[in-house]
């Protein structure tokens, strides 16, 4: 097995907001002297879900394309890094504070946590291959485990995609707790996983926590107030979710609305 952290998975049901970043420096569709505005907005969209009661958030790049290795260009790598650090001084130490660099650059995504107070990295694909409209992403745990331990990063956890509209394992094969099992098996901390169906997101659930009891669950879309309640909040349901498009005023990609991460997390505490 794999080295991970001693320390432990935080308790509770995780509620994880996205901060979706507009095209950075370095990308094909970036805007010119629009930087400041998407730090200003990332750590805004940060502060209203940690006063709406979010446990945390994950920074995540948007483009319209993507390099589908662990290439990624130093300015883009150099704008996360200050907006992953403008955030973690703006929400506390408290707050959870995740990194993605789509579509799969890993290690650079663990440098920017490591070096700028992120807790986690989400991972797109950390075991196998899967096919995007980018081309083929191949899994590579070896050299992000290699990185990981050269850099010290033992303590950012590693949220491995396992089913989502990010990756499916290519080739067919696997059932989705063996990918459950083959991710920890190299490293991840936990895994994220889910479906429109939320009768197969529960499915899903359930053949993973069979195969891998003690690995933790992430919700990686698809979830909203109407279905919070049954997903994560249920004792059958996940263990925390990454919530994006319910949480953002005029939906994806719109600012946080401080009002619906309230809704949201009440319907998951049990208070709505």
């Amino acid at each position: 097995m794999v080295q991970q952290d001693e320390s432990p998975w935080p308790s509770g049901k995780l509620i994880l907001g996205m901060v979706h970043l507009k095209p950075l420096p370095g990308t094909p569709f970036h805007h010119e002297d629009s930087f400041e505005q998407i730090l200003g907005t990332a750590v805004d969209s940060a502060r209203a879900l940690h006063d709406g009661g979010a446990d945390g958030c994950l920074i995540q790049t948007v483009d319209r394309v993507y390099a589908v290795g662990e290439e990624s260009d130093p300015a883009r790598i150099a704008a996360i890094t200050l907006i992953t650090r403008a955030v973690a001084d703006a929400v506390g130490s408290d707050f959870q504070v995740g990194v993605q660099l789509m579509r799969n650059a890993v290690q650079a995504s663990l440098a920017v946590a490591k070096v700028a107070g992120g807790g986690f990295v989400r991972a797109g694909a950390i075991v196998g291959a899967t096919l995007t409209t980018h081309g083929m992403i191949q899994a590579d745990p070896l050299a992000v485990m290699d990185y990981r331990k050269k850099i010290n990063a033992w303590n950012v956890k590693i949220i491995a995609e396992i089913e989502s509209m990010h990756y499916t394992w290519f080739g067919g094969g696997k059932t989705v707790a063996q990918v459950a099992q083959a991710a920890r098996q190299v490293g991840a901390d936990a895994v994220s996983l889910c479906h429109p169906d939320d009768d197969v997101t529960l499915e899903m659930i359930a053949a993973v926590r069979a195969a891998v009891p003690a690995l933790p669950i992430i919700l990686a879309g698809h979830t909203h107030h109407g279905n919070a309640a049954r997903l994560l909040a249920s004792a059958d349901g996940a263990d925390g979710a990454f919530v994006g498009t319910c949480l953002e005023h005029d939906g994806w990609g719109g600012p946080i609305d401080v009002d619906k991460v309230k809704a949201y997390v009440q319907i998951v505490r049990g208070l709505a």
